[in-house]
């Protein structure tokens, strides 16, 4: 059996446990935290970016390292500056400089990657040059999902209007392949980073200059809370004569779930098989979502039986959304039952399934037991991601546990798993280290 929660040996639980005395000797000795190793070919050119002040000098940096600039390089190089907020001004002349070398064209990747980066720094201007100078090399670069990405930077940062702008101002640049997709990209773009209300009211202002298609409805439909907004807009569907699919019937689902209103959401899954438009995976996970949100999640571990009988076999996200339910109830051992389910059907705990443990423990301020999940977590070869590790964090923090921050650390970087808890955990780590020094004065 594979209980997540089962209790670790004590010869396990000792190796992480280290003494007052080491804590002691690590703060007076000044120990240093360990650092990330130096990387390949990607982490020297990203170093150069975020180490150069002017463009000359990085471009003599770039043109003296002997470095090959490929695409996929380049795509790496991209990659890590995004996810580690490098210098934008810099990444956009290395970006020019490879652009520049006879017999170079960037991807698809690149460009979407340079544009997220600008944009994220409010480079609005760059984005637009950029843009221009991709039309004169290469316009293949330019698709829908280039004009998602810029769209979605600056309604992020920016208001309704200056968005609807932006995306005018996209048709003046490309006008051959301004169609229905663009205009989804846009409602889509609205939905995620603003509201459904302001889609709404873009839809009804454009939706005569395009014509709307189904996928445009399973947009619109996608986020509402509000049961009566989305029925309006499942209804308008119909009466363009467009036949709903998987995504519609789930998208409709998921809102009256949300909404609390269960029986409505059994009765589209019939009307579905009605139409014979087959429940899936999607649609059981968000069935058993929201018996828990009513308070039920013996009915929701019936559903995943029940789902079996249709042909629709469990997938690793469907046993979250009713271990879910369980640890939302406190009853861990119910949850932990379900996980070894899991196991038999020969599905593995990812690190959401941790993550639900991980969250009733920390709320709990149950140190001990967390650690011990960690570490079986390790065992069984899952991978933290950013939430498990800020789980962990935040009661090193509260316990100012030196030796467990270390090692999570040593863990991180060892597995080169780089991202912003690296930085939460230094703090925590100098913290906990200034505290013992000035316990021993």
């Amino acid at each position: 059996m594979m209980m997540i929660l089962k209790p670790l040996s004590s010869h396990h639980v000792s190796n992480f446990r280290l003494s007052v005395s080491f804590l002691h000797s690590v703060a007076l000795s000044d120990a240093k935290v360990p650092v990330e190793e130096e990387g390949d070919d990607a982490e020297t050119v990203f170093r150069m970016i975020n180490g150069s002040n002017l463009q000359v000098e990085l471009k003599e940096s770039l043109s003296s390292s002997g470095i090959h600039l490929s695409k996929d390089l380049i795509d790496r190089v991209l990659k890590r500056v995004r996810f580690s907020h490098g210098n934008p001004i810099q990444t956009l002349e290395f970006y020019r400089y490879a652009s520049a070398i006879r017999g170079f064209y960037h991807s698809s990747f690149s460009l979407d990657t340079m544009l997220y980066i600008l944009g994220r720094n409010r480079k609005f201007d760059q984005i637009w040059e950029l843009l221009i100078e991709t039309k004169r090399k290469d316009r293949s670069l330019i698709s829908p999902r280039t004009m998602q990405v810029v769209l979605g930077r600056v309604a992020k940062l920016c208001s309704v209007r200056q968005t609807v702008e932006s995306f005018w101002k996209f048709k003046r640049l490309v006008p051959d392949f301004f169609d229905t997709a663009c205009f989804n990209a846009l409602l889509r773009t609205l939905c995620q980073e603003k509201s459904m209300t302001d889609a709404r009211n873009v839809y009804h202002s454009l939706k005569h200059q395009f014509q709307p298609d189904l996928q445009t409805f399973n947009i619109l439909l996608s986020g509402w809370k509000s049961s009566e907004e989305a029925e309006a807009f499942f209804e308008e569907m119909k009466g363009k004569g467009l036949k709903p699919d998987v995504v519609t019937y789930n998208s409709l689902i998921d809102v009256y779930c949300k909404d609390r209103e269960i029986e409505k959401a059994y009765k589209l899954i019939d009307k579905m098989r009605e139409e014979e438009e087959t429940p899936d995976v999607i649609t059981y996970t968000t069935v058993i979502g929201g018996l828990g949100l009513i308070g039920q999640p013996d009915k929701a571990r019936e559903v995943l039986k029940e789902m079996k009988e249709y042909g629709c076999y469990p997938d690793v996200a469907a046993y979250n959304a009713a271990i879910r339910n369980f640890c939302i109830a406190r009853r861990l051992g119910d949850a932990d039952k379900l996980v070894d389910e899991m196991v038999k059907k020969g599905l593995s705990p990812n690190a959401t399934t941790y993550n639900l443990f991980f969250r009733v423990l920390s709320l709990a301020n149950d140190l001990g037991r967390s650690w011990e999940l960690y570490v079986r977590m390790l065992g069984n070869e899952c991978l933290p991601n950013t939430q498990s590790c800020m789980f962990l964090i935040k009661m090193f923090k509260r316990h100012e546990k030196v030796d467990m921050a270390m090692r999570l650390w040593e863990d991180m970087v060892s597995k080169k798993l780089r991202n912003v808890c690296l930085r939460w955990l230094r703090k925590v780590i100098d913290r906990v280290m200034s505290r013992l020094k000035g316990s021993s004065c």
